[in-house]
């Protein structure tokens, strides 16, 4: 029963720390709207930060999770906890922290990259690079390009779930459900702190969103979906695992490709994704944010129903849903 108690614990400080952000940040950290929003009211962000601080008390206020809540952790981790949550901690740590100050300063972008790249340097020394069999067969260059393909992974998913977080509710749900899954798929019940977490932030960000997301809290989940992938004990269910991240990384690939093919500037900001174009189209933000959340429950689904069989379902799903998105937008 601890980790049902420790979850609902994280849930409400996530919830009442969340709601304390907003009070504070509704006088000095709003996010004033633009020709590239999708609200129309000033709204605080940095909310991200509520959920993280929820997430960080628990896990780093329990003698780093062991000695009596064993039951958090897989077995490799009961056996060296303190190692997992110190390697945690300091990945996710300055992300946090260039995040907040990005959403309160909006830094230069090679300052986020470079931290970015800290991070996943980081996480790649303490996890090693994802399981590619067919490069490590090569030896010492099959691994250099393996861990290279790795940390461009990892500041990709960053970035990603960063792009992607542009309507109430999307990337906080989306990332619950994900986080969910593989904490059951891959054996990391530590995860379901932070499914706790997000719901208590969901709470505030669900359409009407009362306070946003922002850089601080996008940027530590992609992190974190990667850290899990990573910390997967099994090549084969890492790979299958891969799917999970489609409705996000999908729409944000697509989408790049797409104005990459049109020669438009890819770091320039802008509205059109797929999730801003259905919003534009008439969409309610809850509407959009639930059909990616369905997707991403269907896919979590398949994938514990039938395994690679089920990542494959996955995969077309979200190539159906794509297809018929610029259908349906074509004859709007």
């Amino acid at each position: 029963m601890q980790l049902p108690i420790l979850s609902l614990i994280t849930l409400f400080l996530s919830l009442l720390t969340t709601g304390w952000l907003k009070q504070r940040f509704s006088q000095n950290l709003l996010d004033i709207p633009n020709d590239r929003s999708s609200h129309s009211q000033p709204t605080p962000r940095g909310g991200g930060l509520g959920f993280i601080l929820a997430f960080a008390t628990i896990t780093l206020s329990t003698p780093l999770g062991s000695t009596y809540f064993p039951q958090l952790f897989p077995e490799t981790l009961i056996r060296a906890p303190q190692p997992f949550l110190l390697q945690l901690w300091a990945i996710l740590t300055p992300l946090a922290i260039i995040g907040f100050l990005d959403d309160k300063h909006n830094l230069l972008a090679l300052i986020r990259y470079l931290v970015q790249l800290t991070a996943g340097g980081i996480a790649l020394f303490c996890f090693g690079p994802f399981p590619q069999p067919w490069l490590t067969q090569f030896g010492l260059p099959g691994q250099l390009l393996a861990s290279s393909l790795t940390l461009i992974a990892i500041t990709a998913l960053i970035n990603f779930y960063n792009f992607m977080d542009g309507l109430d509710g999307l990337v906080a749900g989306v990332t619950a459900v994900q986080l969910g899954f593989l904490a059951l798929y891959l054996n990391q019940p530590f995860w379901w702190l932070l499914v706790a977490a997000l719901l208590g932030f969901l709470w505030w960000n669900w359409s009407p969103a009362k306070i946003f997301m922002g850089d601080v809290g996008s940027t530590v989940l992609g992190a974190t979906v990667a850290i899990a992938l990573l910390n997967a004990d099994n090549p084969i269910p890492a790979w299958n695992a891969l799917a999970i991240t489609l409705p996000l990384t999908a729409d944000a690939i697509y989408t790049l490709t797409r104005r990459f093919i049109r020669r438009e500037n890819i770091f320039k900001a802008h509205r059109s994704h797929l999730y801003q174009r259905l919003q534009q189209a008439g969409w309610s933000h809850s509407q959009v944010a639930s059909t990616y959340i369905g997707y991403t429950l269907l896919i979590a689904l398949s994938i514990l129903l039938w395994g690679g069989v089920g990542a494959g379902i996955g995969f077309a799903l979200v190539g159906v849903g794509m297809v018929w998105g610029e259908v349906y937008l074509g004859k709007g």
